[in-house]
């Protein structure tokens, strides 16, 4: 599979630079993802925007991906998707449940508040 990897202060940007998604690509992408939470930047901000289709078994992983950094302590958050994978991911019941922005700007800003928010929980 074909990723590319930024790695910023606070989190780690991973552009998916396929059309398609499956499930055997997100058994790649879980074992790509999972190390970063063992680093000290756990956070992973997921552009979507080359991905124009994605199969269900790969849309529940990346909803249990997702479920096993915030477990973590870690943000994961989805942007940049493109309009079919977004309403199949609708029409299957998990874009309620996943972390997802338009924009990366957003995904970073959402990064951040938790970020913040777990700083605020751990003092108190």
């Amino acid at each position: 599979m074909n990723v590319k990897t930024d790695t910023k202060e606070k989190f780690h940007a991973i552009t998916v630079s396929e059309p398609s998604l499956s499930a055997t690509m997100t058994d790649e992408l879980d074992e790509c993802l999972l190390p970063y939470l063992q680093n000290d930047v756990k956070n992973v901000v997921l552009i979507a925007k080359d991905i124009q289709s994605i199969d269900i078994a790969a849309a529940e992983k990346l909803a249990r991906i997702q479920q096993k950094f915030y477990e973590n302590n870690a943000s994961f958050v989805i942007c940049e998707l493109q309009k079919p994978v977004e309403e199949f991911l609708d029409q299957h019941e998990l874009l309620e449940i996943m972390n997802i922005t338009p924009t990366q700007s957003e995904a970073w800003d959402i990064v951040q508040m938790e970020e913040i928010e777990r700083e605020f929980l751990d003092e108190g």
